[in-house]
């Protein structure tokens, strides 16, 4: 069903909110509470029905409520001093007031073929999109078509799992089964940005996988690769190829969209656009940098009061301030974050990008290790194939004294992600693990490598001097606390549990004892 007013149409099946033929971005909860009211025009809804119904009964603030009223208003021109559209109606809730009219909706579940009559193509979502069309199956058995189906089932599956992802159906992919397809065509009707195709080829007890992605909107091909593997056990060879591919596709996929809002006019940017913007800024991990990535997000939030996974960014760079030394005012920017992440925990209980960047700032703002591992765990529950969740996570264990656990956790994340942009992140996880570990050589040899990527990093230089230090190499040591006092004069020995949230007391005492040795002031 679509709901016509003024010169906006909500689209209840599509769930997209369109001004002249524009979609407007507006997150989830915005359209839900959007669509109670409209569908409902002839009666006042009640906080109480607006609370069961959009937030399935949870206990939210009178101020969040406050915000998606707002947002909705904001949305469809409207404002809480005019209330043309939408009227608060004292101590009994709100009630639509414009004048809409129910339009029957165009009907998109059912399978769209390339093949059928000539018609206008669907129009590209407000977020990226990808179809994965059914592997070839070249083996010349046809017994082995239902390994390629399960390897193109489990990757749509997982695609699904990413929240910023629009992603087609299995049923309607399976559709170009055992058919000659035009990618592009079938790109466009179904109205995708992406293409994901790929084949299946099996000798003796071997078997090969290619898979290429390819942006349908210029032909271009965005990512190719080829996986190998043993039929000994072939669901655990599926489960991998699935992983491998949705690991390495959903980094170019961001990396494409990244590119693709960069060139977009200032004046035209939406939310999601900010978002991308700030979080190519948050990549490059300088406090420039981090600046414009705070400010892009701060942006965004404006934009989208609910934007669960921009609230995590923000407080992830307030995170990555704190870690750098380059806060002006601690206590500020210290509660600043936490409420950012606090909020981008609430706002995305079910969005895995939110859980674990507003989980981890958490875990260091407020030193709150088990709650924010706990996030970190459901976040990857959320999304299994998610990089930072992992490398994340494992930092927190690390901090937490679990060692083994977090090098397994990072060295997951580094095969599910090989050419992350993150990678330095990583690499100075792995040199805290192994220096809790009292492998200093190892976490040395780390630390250094995450130093190669980006010289300015404090916890890799910190690294580097006690790891020199407890290995009796003090002249090398006292080259990098020269360098750790140019990138943070004001680091103390005795200031080290407030800079890192260290859980067991001799992990804290064998940082200190490296960091005394290597010369740091107490």
């Amino acid at each position: 069903m679509q709901f016509a007013f003024e010169d906006y149409v909500l689209d209840q099946q599509r769930r997209e909110l369109t001004l002249r033929g524009e979609v407007m971005t507006i997150g989830p909860q915005v359209f839900d509470l959007l669509l109670l009211l409209v569908s409902n025009r002839d009666r006042v809804i009640s906080k109480d029905e607006l609370l069961q119904t959009v937030w399935g009964g949870r206990v939210v603030s009178e101020s969040t409520v406050a915000s998606h009223i707002n947002a909705v208003r904001k949305a469809i021109g409207d404002s809480g001093e005019a209330q043309r559209l939408l009227r608060t109606v004292a101590r009994k809730g709100y009630r639509f007031v414009g004048d809409a009219q129910e339009v029957p909706g165009q009907e998109h579940t059912a399978p769209l073929l390339v093949d059928q009559a000539p018609g206008q193509n669907l129009s590209l979502p407000d977020k990226p999109s990808i179809m994965v069309l059914p592997f070839q199956n070249l083996s010349g058995d046809p017994g082995q078509d239902y390994f390629a189906d399960g390897i193109v089932e489990d990757i749509i599956v997982a695609l699904s799992r990413i929240r910023w992802l629009f992603v087609i159906a299995r049923n309607s992919s399976f559709t170009f089964k055992d058919r000659q397809v035009d990618i592009i065509a079938a790109g466009r009707k179904l109205g995708v940005r992406y293409v994901l195709e790929g084949s299946v080829r099996k000798a003796a007890n071997r078997v090969r996988i290619t898979g290429q992605l390819i942006d349908v909107t210029s032909g271009a091909h965005i990512w190719a690769e080829r996986f190998e593997g043993l039929l000994d056990d072939i669901f655990e060879l599926q489960d991998q190829v699935a992983e491998s591919v949705v690991g390495a596709i959903a980094p170019q996929l961001e990396r494409a969209e990244i590119e693709r809002a960069k060139r977009k006019p200032t004046d035209s940017l939406c939310a999601y656009d900010y978002y991308l913007r700030g979080t190519a800024k948050l990549h490059n991990g300088t406090r420039e940098a981090v600046e414009d990535a705070l400010s892009l997000f701060y942006t965004t939030i404006e934009l989208d009061p609910e934007f669960a996974s921009a609230y995590g960014m923000a407080a992830w760079c307030h995170f990555w301030r704190k870690l750098n030394g380059w806060m002006v005012d601690r206590p500020r920017e210290i509660a600043e974050g936490a409420r950012l992440a606090r909020l981008a925990v609430e706002l995305g209980r079910d969005d895995a990008v939110a859980l674990t960047r507003g989980g981890h700032a958490l875990g260091h703002l407020t030193k709150d290790l088990d709650g924010s591992i706990a996030l970190l765990d459901r976040a990857r529950l959320l999304n299994p194939n998610l990089a930072p969740a992992w490398f994340l996570g494992g930092i927190l264990r690390a901090l937490r004294g679990e060692t083994d656990v977090a090098i397994e956790n990072l060295t997951h994340a580094a095969r599910l992600s090989p050419l992350d942009p993150e990678m330095f992140r990583m690499h100075v996880g792995m040199a805290l693990a192994h220096f809790f570990a009292g492998r200093f050589d190892c976490a040395l040899g780390w630390a250094e490598k995450a130093l190669g990527n980006l010289s300015s990093l404090l916890a890799a230089t910190v690294l580097v001097a006690a790891s020199h230090a407890l290995s009796g190499r003090l002249d090398e040591a006292r080259e990098a606390m020269a360098r750790l006092r140019v990138l943070d004069p004001s680091l103390r020995v005795s200031g080290l549990r407030d800079w890192l949230p260290i859980y067991r007391d001799e992990d804290l005492a064998r940082l200190a004892d490296g960091l005394r040795l290597a010369g740091l002031p107490e």
